[in-house]
């Protein structure tokens, strides 16, 4: 076996083997993805290739929001990262952080990508939140202010400051980094 056989077939393992899952899309429909995917998210692998990512999301509407915040920075640096809520095949819901590169060089950055996702939900489990609490959680532990917040989400800076006031309260936090303290220490 030659050089680059013996490249083609570490990268396989390495991309079979990986403890995060991997996974190729086209405009929004997964293509391809590793094991550790599949198992994350609770589905066959095979029932996953050629499924819009929707079907990993809490709602259609996260979905769509999700595209609409992520597809600048693609266009713009050609990555994107959050962490953010996502749906198992049972309907469970698990904080995971999700990192992505475009792999089109012209047009729409979503044409082709490549993205991992890690499972948070050992240090960062689930608590009963609302659609629009994610939201405005998701944008708090990127380091957002109330201002950008709202320009992201086309909602007043004051509606982002009673959102992040609940959470406070349901979290038992004076601020947000001990907000984000608690989220990430909670027990699982």
């Amino acid at each position: 076996m030659d050089n680059s056989g013996k490249h083609r077939d570490l990268d396989r393992l390495a991309y079979e083997s990986a403890p995060i899952g991997i996974v190729l899309t086209e405009n929004r429909i997964i293509r391809a993805c590793n094991p550790e995917f599949a198992r994350m998210f609770g589905f066959d692998r095979d029932a996953l290739i050629d499924q819009s990512f929707a079907i990993l999301y809490p709602s259609f509407e996260e979905f769509e929001r999700i595209r609409n915040i992520g597809v600048q920075p693609l266009r713009e640096t050609g990555g994107y990262s959050d962490e953010r809520v996502m749906a198992r095949a049972d309907g469970t819901l698990f904080w995971c952080r999700v990192r992505g590169r475009t792999l089109t060089t012209e047009g729409d950055p979503l044409a082709k990508a490549v993205w991992s996702i890690a499972d948070l939900s050992q240090t960062r489990p689930m608590t009963q939140l609302s659609t629009r609490e994610r939201q405005i959680m998701m944008h708090l532990i990127d380091g957002r202010t109330s201002k950008e917040i709202a320009k992201i989400l086309a909602i007043s800076p004051r509606t982002v400051e009673t959102y992040r006031g609940r959470l406070l309260s349901k979290f038992g936090a004076a601020n947000v980094v001990e907000l984000m303290t608690r989220v990430a220490s909670m027990p699982t």
